[in-house]
């Protein structure tokens, strides 16, 4: 086991002192880390202690041993410490353990001292220069070391932070979407109900409701997608079916929407059937999120475009619009979760800002791809689908 190998931080103390403690054929070997929210160090690490027993009595920068190492940023070698009024008494009484000789070295990585790396009670002969340059060479690939762990060990800690918080927005959305559910659908029910039973006025009235519920639990649908994806819950069972048909598909789900901003979806499909393997109810939710998206943010009376392509072992697919256009700083962007390009009139255009994101997800989980491209506001948007071509059929 070497230093620069051993990440984990409590494992990488116990083996620097340890070895120190060998190197130097001494009694004890000690790491005091400095503490950046209270100015002082503490003990870490030693040899034949406890580091928790230690860590009890803080060591002050100044008017200590170990304080004059770290803010000299220089070793000391003391041959006899019981006459140095440096000597942090304190810390021997605790864990009752005298100090006859200490030598003491800082260290430091990129100019910034961390701590210090003590040897004590050498058994054959004084600390020497020999000694200090030897502990010294240990206490700089142990800094280095040590940097490298405690960077690891905030970045597990913040990384598990992300996934709390995933599980945690993930089960508000799951839990979110299923009670709503049930209201919303008695609220459907009887609104559907009265929208078939009075007339004029009231029957108007009935299906402003209806409709203001159906996108409510279209929203839910999306919140619920959203939630498997982050917990990795959606379940894929994909077959053998033509580009053609997905892209038909989403358009027939997405055509009644369309007809009422009065937009035409414009078709350049190829002739030749492109077969892919695809999970089909959840990639035609892909496709008709980015018809959804086209539509709501294109102007009245313009052309929606869907087309699809062969390129080598994959299928190209796009959906192109005449809308606002994308910023090409947010073209990344639009595809995370909750994200909408701020604009004046965002609440207008209406949504959670989830649909590229699942779809995405969707896409991925099958081996696909999908970017935007635009040239900017007000020039239009183009979203592109990259899925493999599926193995001709053995049975065909």
């Amino acid at each position: 086991m070497t230093l620069s190998s051993t990440l984990d931080l409590n494992d990488l103390l116990e083996l620097i002192v340890t070895t120190a403690a060998e190197l130097l054929d001494c009694e004890a070997a000690s790491i005091l880390l400095y503490d950046e929210r209270n100015p002082r160090l503490y003990f870490a690490a030693a040899t034949g202690s406890n580091p928790a027993q230690l860590a009890e009595t803080p060591v002050p920068i100044d008017g200590s041993l170990a304080g004059t190492i770290f803010r000299t940023n220089q070793p000391l070698i003391l041959n006899d410490v019981a006459h140095d009024p440096r000597h942090y008494s304190l810390v021997s009484e605790h864990i009752k353990f005298k100090v006859k000789s200490l030598l003491g070295v800082p260290m430091s990585i990129r100019e910034r001292t961390v701590g210090v790396l003590e040897a004590v009670n050498k058994r054959s002969s004084p600390f020497d220069a020999r000694d200090a340059a030897l502990l010294s060479v240990t206490a700089a690939h142990a800094a280095v070391a040590i940097d490298n762990a405690r960077l690891l060990q905030s970045t597990k800690k913040a990384l598990q932070q992300v996934k709390e918080s995933d599980r945690l927005k993930s089960n508000f959305l799951s839990l979110a979407s299923q009670e709503l559910r049930t209201p919303l659908g008695i609220i459907i029910s009887y609104s559907t109900f009265l929208k078939a039973d009075v007339e004029g006025e009231n029957s108007e009235r009935a299906n402003q409701v209806l409709t203001a519920a159906r996108k409510m639990r279209s929203l839910l649908d999306e919140m619920n997608n959203l939630a498997m994806l982050i917990s990795d819950e959606m379940i894929l069972k994909p077959e053998r079916v033509t580009i053609q048909e997905m892209l038909n598909s989403a358009c027939d789900g997405i055509q009644e929407f369309a007809s009422a901003h009065d937009q035409k979806l414009v078709f350049l499909l190829p002739e030749e059937p492109i077969h892919i393997n695809v999970d089909i109810n959840k990639t035609t939710l892909a496709l008709v999120n980015l018809l959804n998206n086209a539509i709501r943010f294109s102007p009245t009376g313009s052309d929606i475009t869907v087309g699809a392509i062969r390129d080598g072992d994959e299928v190209l697919a796009w959906v192109q619009d005449c809308g606002r256009g994308i910023p090409k700083d947010r073209l990344q962007k639009i595809f995370e979760e909750f994200y909408q390009v701020e604009t004046q009139d965002v609440c207008y255009f209406g949504g959670l800002g989830i649909g590229l994101s699942i779809a995405k997800g969707i896409l991925e989980a099958q081996e696909g791809e999908i970017w935007a491209e635009s040239e900017g506001e007000g020039a239009g948007a183009i979203f592109k689908v990259l899925l493999p071509v599926a193995l001709p059929s053995p049975y065909a």
